[in-house]
């Protein structure tokens, strides 16, 4: 099912940053674990970082760590990915995934969005 929606991407200069939301269409994300991945051109999607939202756990894979941070409102209406000193490398199409439970797994997410286009420059 298709029914989160993204937000915040774009065009950015290597080293700068951006923020990027996740939206149940304005409802509080009725998953636990709210997940980012991303798919750049002519690679497989992968995770870059998720969390749980009742237990506050959250992953990063490892070029992200350190750089991004994954967070939530307290009305669990909304979830943040803040990407900073990003590098060429990050550009991608960035979608998140809602589920039961925090995996890097993408088939374990019931719930998922269109993407967003995030592109970084030179």
């Amino acid at each position: 099912q298709m029914e989160l929606v993204e937000s915040g991407g774009g065009p950015v200069q290597a080293g700068g940053s951006l923020r990027l939301s996740c939206s149940h269409a304005g409802r509080a994300f009725i998953s636990d674990a709210v997940s980012w991945f991303r798919q750049a051109p002519g690679k497989e999607r992968e995770f870059v970082a998720g969390m749980s939202l009742s237990e506050g756990t959250t992953a990063y894979t490892a070029s992200a760590k350190g750089r991004f941070t994954i967070s939530g409102d307290a009305d669990r209406k909304t979830v943040f990915l803040q990407m900073n000193k990003l590098t060429p490398e990050d550009t991608a199409v960035y979608s998140c995934r809602a589920g039961g439970i925090l995996d890097r797994r993408e088939r374990m997410y019931a719930f998922w969005g269109h993407g967003i286009q995030v592109t970084v420059s030179t």
